[in-house]
């Protein structure tokens, strides 16, 4: 079936239209396919996702029970989401809470009290019956909430308002997915888990990212837009002195993944955006996480966009507005042995944003910054992320990623960007 979506797609190619909606003609939206060249997920094959599904494995969902069953069912399959699909409802649709899935006792009181540093220390790690109770109940909540998608699937929204609230979409393993037209709203963790030994002061960790693609190659992310809703990390409380965080990535490229392109997206108003390898340790992501990220907007979010260890990533024509600089961290994270070759980005920032702050090195040695522009209180400026970085910074990176990128449908001048991207980016913008 592979060897049929990559014909109907090389067929379609031949009328493809421009961005935002780069498909041939008339081709439903449930039906179009990656354009040639357009990022890493066009290599090779490219994208098709499940657009040769036969009429029999096309799915229309609106509950989280359809969608299970739309995601279990023969492929290649495409999944249509209409309405809101709510992944916190059990059989027949009964509303969960997150004390509906606690276990053995768990409450968030009782694993204060026992983890309090003060009691517990901070050298070590919770453990014991409440740290145990509260693996069990994310366990379950996991089950609850984290979908895997199968190979040769396309799950697009019809309409501009399709909303997957509290889902994470995991494309595990998988080959040849595309995601579309959606609005993820709040894959929120009931049961963060406190480490006293991650850094200096300690964190909560959160589990559940909106879309986790982990070992999986050719992935087509596009027109979606991410969102915390009415729960974001910025309205939760503070426990031993460090933010309770519920939520951990909206799009994560992890675990040897491969060959994706995030296109057209809208983050906003979350933490930890998108990180493109998880580890230090090239024995599973050397030589892989080839990532493009093009046309999104990050619209007041306040880090990893994108952070990346080892992948080739090409960061080009997006849109960052940065309006607080007491919230925000950094833009893109020059990771371990990570190539970035960013250009044409329009960066717009509140006036007590540090431009050298737009970078962060996280073990990382050189990055490619070409042809960005800088707005700060109204004036646009040509803007060079690394020599800015490096005026502020000891030691300096390097200004040479090492690799130019081919696979791209163009990139717009920098100062297009924010009117294309304001204009078109996210879900709804489809026609």
């Amino acid at each position: 079936m592979r060897r049929l979506a990559v014909l109907t797609a090389v067929l379609s190619l031949a009328v493809v239209a421009g961005p935002p909606a780069p498909a041939a003609a008339g081709t439903p939206l449930a039906r179009q396919t990656l354009p040639a060249g357009d990022g890493w997920a066009a290599e090779g094959p490219g994208t098709t996702g499940g657009s040769a599904a036969p009429p029999a494995n096309v799915h229309t969902v609106s509950t989280r029970a359809g969608l299970v069953a739309a995601l279990a069912a023969p492929g290649p399959r495409i999944i249509q989401v209409r309405g809101t699909v709510d992944a916190h409802t059990g059989p027949g649709g009964t509303p969960l809470s997150c004390a509906d899935y606690a276990q053995d006792g768990y409450t968030l009181a009782g694993y204060l009290t026992a983890y309090d540093p003060a009691v517990w220390g901070r050298d070590r790690e919770p453990a014991g019956p409440l740290e145990d109770a509260r693996a069990a109940s994310a366990a379950r909540q996991t089950a609850q909430i984290k979908l895997k998608v199968p190979g040769d699937t396309t799950i697009v929204g019809l309409g501009g308002s399709a909303t997957l609230r509290g889902v994470n979409l995991h494309v595990d393993r998988a080959d040849n997915v595309i995601i579309r037209n959606l609005v993820f709203e709040d894959a929120a963790d009931c049961f963060p888990q406190w480490d006293p030994t991650d850094g200096e002061e300690g964190n909560w960790n959160s589990l559940y990212d909106n879309i986790s693609v982990t070992g999986s190659t050719h992935v087509w992310v596009d027109h979606n837009t991410f969102t915390d809703g009415d729960n974001p990390d910025s309205a939760q409380p503070r426990h031993f002195g460090r933010p309770y965080q519920v939520h951990d990535g909206q799009l994560d490229v992890t675990n040897g993944a491969d060959f994706v392109t995030a296109s057209w997206n809208v983050f906003s108003g979350h933490d930890k955006t998108m990180l493109i390898g998880s580890t230090n340790n090239p024995a599973a992501d050397a030589g892989r996480l080839n990532v493009t990220v093009h046309h999104n907007h990050f619209d007041d979010v306040l880090q990893r966009l994108p952070r990346v260890r080892f992948g080739k990533v090409h960061v080009y024509n997006n849109y960052y507005e940065i309006p607080d600089a007491s919230t925000f961290v950094y833009a893109l994270g020059v990771g371990v042995e990570s190539k970035i070759f960013s250009e044409a980005n329009f960066y717009r920032l509140g006036r007590a944003v540090d431009p050298a702050a737009l970078l962060h090195d996280w073990g990382g040695t050189a990055l490619t910054s070409r042809d960005d522009v800088l707005r700060v209180g109204g004036k646009v400026r040509p803007f060079d992320a690394v020599a800015a970085y490096n005026a502020a910074h000891d030691p300096d990176l390097g200004s040479d990623a090492g690799w130019t990128p081919v696979l791209h449908t163009g990139v717009d001048p920098a100062e297009s960007v924010r009117l294309s991207v304001s204009q078109r980016a996210g879900a709804g913008r489809l026609g």
